[in-house]
């Protein structure tokens, strides 16, 4: 199992926290697992979120693998080695934050604390039938995380266990409180393009909590998809510029860095257009819905072998990676595997809301489900 590429022991608290080493722990490297970064000095203090999970009485019980640079979707790591996805093994882990999914999975730790760019939280915890959240963009400080500056990252947990979750949130950000509302939870269903087990189990899963839904739909979708991805692209080719050239990247990230060095600054300019106008989009909708409901992943993740003979799935953060654009908090809910892959429920909320966005998670997580014993 590579899900932990350095055991640590910092900390006395019962509950175990793991975390992705891209975020700085003091006296250890921070080398985003791969080769450029081996020879990396020790950092010189914790990360924020490192210290906050340390000041409420975690264990930080080790560092986490995760797809070199936090560039990739995948999960797959030629120099660290590829975390096994413990109730997936035929599927990827998911990536980035691919080790904290899989420790969560394999009962190694609590909590795994991730960063989410386009999807790098939501989707190893899709993957891993797992829950994941990408808080609202700037609600958990980002300082001491790799990389320094972007528009799009935000730190975040992963847990096998909704309420661990949100006694995490609860535990390192004092604004972060639950609270009971009255009336029924209204719900919007996107209308989303997506394969039909996905949607089948999103449908289902809404019928039997019986909220109050409407179907609705977020027209600049995938354009959104696309923007983030101009703005991902040009934010990471910055952040890693000192590595780019290294010949010791793996060979999908030094492909992929190659393509995204080409985004053009006016593709920036519309994307950074596009993301006014998204965001706009997004708040309208929930000014009348609570959440909003749809797929996390729109078809079945690849297969580890597929992945490791080579193919590439960017589009399987295709309803994950607007969201990073807008800053809405979103969070994936695992769903039952009747496709023979995992199946996830994502709900996004309101910028700034992220305790309402999992009240409302957890409303639809008790609620009773078809089949299940009385």
């Amino acid at each position: 199992m590579t899900s932990v590429i350095e055991a640590l022991a910092l900390g006395r608290g019962p509950k175990r926290v793991v975390i992705k080493d891209t975020i700085d722990i003091a006296g250890y490297p921070t080398r985003a697992g791969s080769a450029a970064l081996a020879e990396a000095a020790p950092a010189e203090r914790h990360a924020e979120i490192v210290a906050r999970s340390l000041a409420a009485g975690y264990r930080l019980v080790g560092k986490a693998n995760l797809h070199e640079l936090a560039f990739g979707m995948t999960g797959l790591n030629a120099w660290t080695g590829t975390p096994e996805n413990p109730g997936f093994p035929e599927w990827i882990p998911g990536g980035s934050s691919s080790g904290s999914a899989t420790a969560v999975a394999a009962g190694l730790a609590e909590v795994g604390i991730g960063t989410d760019t386009g999807g790098s939280i939501r989707l190893p915890a899709a993957c891993c039938g797992l829950y994941g959240l990408k808080p609202s963009f700037g609600r958990l400080d980002r300082r001491g995380v790799m990389p320094a500056r972007s528009s799009l990252d935000c730190v975040g947990p992963i847990a096998a266990d909704l309420e661990e979750l949100i006694a995490f949130m609860a535990a390192v950000d004092p604004g972060f409180v639950m609270s009971s509302a009255p009336g029924p939870l209204r719900v919007a269903r996107l209308e989303v393009a997506a394969d039909d087990a996905p949607l089948a189990a999103v449908e289902e899963r809404l019928a039997e909590a019986s909220p109050s839904t409407a179907t609705a739909r977020l027209p600049l979708l995938e354009e959104a998809y696309a923007a983030a991805m101009a703005v991902i692209n040009r934010e990471t080719v910055e952040g890693c510029a000192a590595w780019r050239d290294d010949p010791r990247l793996g060979a999908d990230v030094a492909k992929r860095l190659r393509a995204a060095g080409q985004t053009s600054d006016a593709e920036l300019r519309e994307a950074e257009a596009l993301r006014r106008a998204f965001t706009a989009e997004v708040d309208r909708l929930l000014e009348t819905h609570d959440v909003l409901a749809l797929p996390t992943l729109p078809h079945a993740p690849l297969t580890r072998a597929a992945a490791e003979a080579g193919e590439q799935d960017l589009t399987i953060s295709a309803l994950l990676r607007p969201f990073n654009l807008s800053g809405h908090p979103a969070l994936t809910l695992p769903l039952t595997p009747r496709a023979g892959y995992p199946l996830a429920l994502q709900l996004v909320g309101r910028r700034g809301d992220d305790a309402g966005l999992c009240r409302a998670a957890r409303l639809l997580a008790m609620a009773p489900r078809a089949g299940a014993a009385e």
